[in-house]
């Protein structure tokens, strides 16, 4: 899996002590709209000012990993890859969180966010089936979108949740429920994008913890690494999001990771082991 390196510019000293002019005024400006430049965002959140204040919160609510969605049970594939020896440290752990965040990640932000933007969440769910060769990663993901579903309607009541959890009532894929409860809460498509993308590389840090009693603080600072990946895969997901409002689903990504699939089948048949996938 490839390595990208991502180099933030450092602020000066002068900088620490007297912020320059145009900080000072970010209060008085308009808030500005999000990474979306392909075209208009979606409808439902154009107006960003109209959502209630403190909205934003619940994106804290939806992407912690206490949120009783069920994603303490799996790895990410990171079980077997601790086991093939392929993540053995907090080096080989940031490699593979960047690998399947580019991948698997950018694909589940997508559907997560074209979901926010209010697309059809059946025809989401057939894309989400299609962009998910691997059989036991398909369960695992109905799995996932049944217990997020139960979540989301305790916390965000919606007839869209209603609609979804009746349509499917083995469980939608995980991101596609997701999306939808972002909305249900009033978040946009970024939002949704980034509670997604970071359910990709916190998932596999959390469990390797676990697999390898990896220092906590080492698996922190992976994900700390991964924040400009995170912003990258966000903004990637939300365009084709908005993409897909005109275009249609066959508009988002659907990158793969073969490694992962053929892991997963794998994984499935361990008569031992301590995660689901």
């Amino acid at each position: 899996m490839a390595i990208h390196h991502v180099t933030a510019p450092v602020a000066g000293a002068a900088a620490r002590t007297r912020p320059p002019e145009p900080f000072k005024e970010r209060a008085a400006r308009p808030p500005e709209p999000g990474p979306v430049r392909g075209g208009r965002p979606p409808e439902p959140f154009e107006n960003r000012a109209a959502r209630p204040a403190g909205s934003r919160a619940a994106l804290l609510v939806l992407a912690d990993g206490r949120f009783p969605a069920g994603g303490h049970a799996h790895s990410g594939g990171a079980e077997p890859a601790v086991k093939t020896g392929r993540i053995r440290d907090a080096a080989t752990l940031e490699e593979f969180c960047r690998g399947r965040l580019h991948t698997a990640g950018l694909t589940a932000a997508a559907l997560a966010a074209a979901a926010a933007a209010g697309l059809d969440p059946l025809v989401l769910d057939e894309a989400a089936d299609a962009r998910t060769p691997a059989p036991a990663l398909r369960a695992a993901a109905r799995r996932l979108g049944r217990q997020m579903m139960r979540a989301a309607r305790a916390a965000w009541p919606s007839p869209e949740l209603d609609a979804l959890a009746a349509a499917r009532p083995r469980g939608a894929h995980q991101p596609v429920v997701l999306g939808l409860a972002a909305r249900a809460a009033g978040l946009a498509p970024l939002d949704a994008a980034y509670a997604s993308a970071y359910e990709a590389v916190s998932g596999p840090a959390t469990a390797t913890v676990r697999l390898l009693s990896l220092d906590p603080f080492d698996a922190t600072a992976v994900l700390a690494h991964l924040a400009a990946d995170l912003d990258q895969v966000a903004g990637a997901a939300a365009q084709a999001a908005a993409r897909a409002v005109r275009e249609g689903a066959e508009a988002l990504p659907a990158p793969s990771a073969p490694l992962l699939d053929i892991t997963a089948e794998q994984h499935a048949t361990w008569p031992v082991r301590l995660f689901a996938s």
